[in-house]
């Protein structure tokens, strides 16, 4: 087992192992007392793992109950927040009690910020079950449900008193979520780690998934020790998200978050690459590691919409919008663009796109 202290508002540990699902229980007794658990799960994880992780919790001596909810981005929302909010009352749990959350980033964020509300504040635990959870969302305390205008729009940060991955449970992810994770993963190579970069032009990723869970997650506690709220070093971590969010919410969430992040991250580098702010071929090795890890580079869809979605993001303020420009593998910096910048680079981004298809 590797264990990577997290040194926040909240101090924690990220365990990372195989075999730790059935240990989840007694590495949550090593930090809290038992008490009462509501264990959080979608309706597609809940068959696979809740049984094994209510039992490790039992046997720990806490008392366990369940909430379940569809699976799916739809239902990172008000309604069901409010579900889960009641359905912690309707148990009866306490401030002196806690959540844990089973499943992938909707569950993480769901839960994370039902913990955060839930009597103005309960401890919560992370168990995530997909890639994309384990190397992002899972650490670092952002929590958030989507709203009608865009992702993320409501939520807080709220860090966890423990992450637990067991990345054996990656095994039963279907290659494509499996690859959602991966444009995370990517993500940490462009804009903070060169040689994990390299590396991920040639590795198994499969093979090599706790290494990488590892590697990711220092990556973050170190940008997240350094800025917790996500006032300046943080917001390196959106790199390819304001256009994959636009994306994602034009597709009316049919195409994934990781998708998404990876078409972004490739259409910022063109268009970074045609203003001048990035080496030319840069553009192109991402989009080669994108298509090696099963990644899409582009998506067809009406410039003006992307356009218009990015405009809603909730990292736009009265200036205009911070967007993330890499300069080389393992080094990224923040530009503030105005509104119609972002929309010309946008533009340029998906020109390019359309060139290359």
């Amino acid at each position: 087992m590797q264990t990577i202290r997290v040194h926040a508002s909240k101090e924690y540990d990220i365990c990372i192992g195989s075999g730790l699902l059935q240990q989840a229980g007694a590495l949550t007794a090593a930090v809290k007392a038992p008490c009462a658990v509501m264990l959080v799960s979608d309706s597609h994880v809940e068959p696979l793992y809740a049984d094994r992780v209510a039992a490790s919790y039992e046997a720990a001596g806490f008392t366990v109950h369940r909430f379940t909810f569809p699976a799916g981005e739809a239902s990172k929302n008000m309604h069901t927040l409010v579900q889960l909010l009641e359905a912690l009352g309707a148990a009866g749990l306490t401030r002196s009690d806690l959540l844990v959350a089973l499943g992938g980033g909707v569950t993480g964020d769901l839960t994370g910020f039902a913990a955060a509300v839930y009597q103005r504040g309960v401890d919560f635990v992370q168990i995530p079950t997909t890639l994309l959870a384990a190397v992002d969302s899972s650490v670092g305390g952002k929590t958030a449900v989507d709203l009608a205008c865009g992702k993320n729009m409501a939520g807080c940060f709220w860090q966890p008193c423990l992450v637990v991955c067991d990345p054996d449970v990656f095994a039963t992810l279907s290659p494509d979520i499996f690859a959602d994770g991966m444009a995370e993963v990517i993500k940490y190579g462009v804009i903070l780690d060169e040689p994990f970069f390299e590396w991920l032009e040639h590795c198994d990723a499969h093979a090599g998934a706790e290494s990488i869970v590892a590697r990711c997650c220092r990556l973050k506690k170190q940008v997240v020790e350094q800025d917790e709220r996500d006032t300046g070093l943080r917001a390196l971590l959106n790199f390819g998200h304001t256009i994959g969010h636009a994306i994602e919410k034009c597709s009316d969430f049919t195409i994934s978050h990781g998708s998404g992040v990876a078409i972004g991250m490739v259409a910022m580098t063109r268009a970074a690459e045609a203003a001048g702010c990035a080496p030319a071929g840069l553009c192109e090795r991402i989009a080669a590691l994108c298509v090696r890890h099963d990644l899409p580079t582009a998506v067809n869809m009406p410039v003006q919409a992307l356009c218009a979605a990015a405009r809603s993001d909730k990292k736009r303020s009265t200036g205009g919008i911070t967007v993330v420009v890499p300069q080389q593998p393992g080094r990224a910096v923040t530009r503030k663009l105005a509104l119609e910048e972002l929309d010309a680079w946008i533009a340029a981004g998906c020109a390019a796109e359309d060139e290359n298809r």
